[in-house]
């Protein structure tokens, strides 16, 4: 399957949770009628919706490689799992990482991902304005720059804390550990902006 195939097949795959009755907005009793409980952010509610971009660099370990690390994506909270073990929040990423020998900078070697994730939201003691995560992922990566394109399996797990500025705006910060097949583990410490509705 090609990169742009299984980019096309994830997004209809993710639009499709999106707009599942589940994840209506279809109104229950105590919705219609706003009280204080009502009003409260959506991360307490039970669903919310993230737009997270994470640009910036990544110090790859081992050998702590300074690399160019380009991170969007979106994921969606579904209430029905908050008791889930595994997770709450389905995702969808798009990363691309320079494997070039000009770390920060663009080259023709680069790895391109799309990955599914499914994410763990909880909170921490005696704090609203931090919570953390925990973050599965798996999908497709595509190495570029060579004769012609090579495309890995790709498995991603992270650990990572929310800094909360309001209902709508947070910082991420998490630390990663990935797996290619053919291409040796490494560790990234990322850190990204998150908008939430």
């Amino acid at each position: 399957m090609t990169s742009k195939s299984s980019l096309y097949l994830s997004t209809i795959v993710f639009g499709f949770l999106l707009t599942s009755p589940t994840a209506s907005t279809a109104q229950t009793p105590a919705a219609q009628t706003p009280t204080a409980e009502s009003q409260q952010p959506a991360a307490s509610s039970g669903t919310s919706t993230d737009l997270f971009l994470m640009p910036g660099s990544d110090f790859d370990r081992p050998g702590l490689v300074p690399r160019a690390n380009l991170n969007i994506g979106i994921g969606h909270t579904f209430g029905f799992l908050k008791k889930d073990p595994i997770g709450d929040e389905l995702t969808f990423a798009y990363t691309y990482e320079n494997a070039g020998s000009h770390g920060f900078f663009h080259t023709n070697f680069g790895s391109h991902t799309e990955a599914l994730g499914v994410m763990k939201n909880f909170g921490l003691p005696k704090t609203k304005v931090v919570t953390s995560y925990t973050w599965i992922q798996a999908g497709l990566t595509s190495f570029t720059g060579y004769a012609h394109v090579e495309n890995r399996f790709y498995d991603g797990e992270a650990l990572g804390a929310v800094i909360h500025f309001n209902d709508h705006n947070s910082i991420w910060i998490q630390e990663s550990y990935n797996k290619i097949p053919t291409v040796p583990w490494y560790t990234t410490t990322g850190i990204g902006y998150t908008w939430s509705w």
